[in-house]
């Protein structure tokens, strides 16, 4: 592989604040300086300090925590480590920050630097009892840009039937640092995908139409608004065809919609989804696809959101249900 391509490859997903593969300014900006050959001091050079800040390690940045607090580290999901992964509770904090450590050498991602990956938020949606069910009785769920994999944790430690859930991410490393967090690679039946969603040939495209119930947790909002209406298209794609199949998942959002710049982000952009904005962007879609969903949206505050998001910055909590 040319040193161009691989560079593009790597920069394309790292430089990102959560898994997903896409195209961005500041990645074509040192793919470009890669091609005249001079990569190392050229990129250096021209990238801000907040750009540095995310391609290294370094620590003394505002989404990096030593340790977790109790808002990111939730008794829920501390009940989880200690019950499903039979973790000493004397030691499952240690445990969770030596996790963190390893995640963070592998690449300093916001989410990981925040304790993101303890968030366990798909039991708070009033339509969990009928998830569960759902996965009783037979229906699939995907649990998209699933990282650690705490959310099919704990759908598994509620009762829900591993071998009906997968999970998805670009990095594989992630998966294999899920098994290290919860002690269970021996024991957990469910299903992991190593894939990029805009991957025509990747493992997801042979799972088309095959998913009752996708989870996005921290998603979508890794775009601005043209990519996050791709995104969707291909997500949509990947729900069975028929009444009821639903995606559901929560993210950053605004009162009023916005599209920042965010440098975590490849794009250079997210876009934030007020609750009408998020409606109509679906009702696009629908008349795009053919097809008719409902949006029920809203916003909330979030005790711990990232430090590093403009103070009107609120939690959107979806569920987009297909007609």
């Amino acid at each position: 592989m040319a040193l161009a391509h691989l560079m593009e490859h790597k920069l394309l997903s790292d430089v990102t604040g959560f898994s997903a593969l896409r195209t961005g300014a500041l990645a074509e900006r040192l793919v470009t300086q890669d091609r005249s050959a001079k990569l190392g001091e050229h990129w250096k050079a021209d990238i801000s300090v907040c750009d540095r800040q995310v391609l290294t390690r370094d620590k003394k940045v505002a989404w990096y925590t030593e340790r977790p607090d109790e808002a990111q580290f939730t008794p829920a999901a501390r009940k989880l480590l200690e019950q499903y992964s039979n973790i000493p509770a004397d030691k499952v904090e240690d445990h969770v920050v030596n996790i963190r450590n390893e995640a963070w050498d592998i690449f300093p991602y916001p989410c990981i630097g925040q304790f993101r990956f303890l968030d366990l938020t798909l039991r708070e949606f009033d339509i969990y009892p009928d998830v569960l069910k759902r996965l009783h009785d037979g229906q699939r769920l995907l649990d998209m840009g699933c990282c650690f994999g705490q959310e099919i944790r704990q759908l598994v430690q509620d009762g829900a039937p591993a071998e009906n859930i997968y999970g998805c991410d670009l990095r594989e490393e992630y998966i294999a640092l899920g098994y290290k967090l919860f002690r269970d690679k021996d024991k957990l039946k469910a299903n992991f995908i190593t894939a990029n969603i805009f991957d025509v040939t990747s493992p997801l495209t042979e799972l088309s139409g095959r998913f009752d119930m996708i989870f996005a947790g921290s998603f979508f909002h890794l775009w601005g608004y043209e990519q996050q209406v791709k995104v969707s298209k291909l997500v949509a794609a990947l729900l069975r065809p028929q009444k009821g199949s639903i995606i559901l998942g929560r993210q950053v959002g605004s009162y009023s919609a916005v599209e920042p710049g965010h440098v975590t982000n490849a794009d250079g952009k997210m876009f934030q989804h007020s609750v009408e904005s998020l409606k109509k962007m679906w009702k696009d879609i629908g008349d795009d696809l053919g097809i008719s969903f409902t949006v029920d949206a809203k916003l909330a505050e979030s005790e711990g959101l990232l430090k590093f998001l403009p103070s009107n910055a609120r939690r959107i909590w979806f569920t987009i249900r297909r007609e």
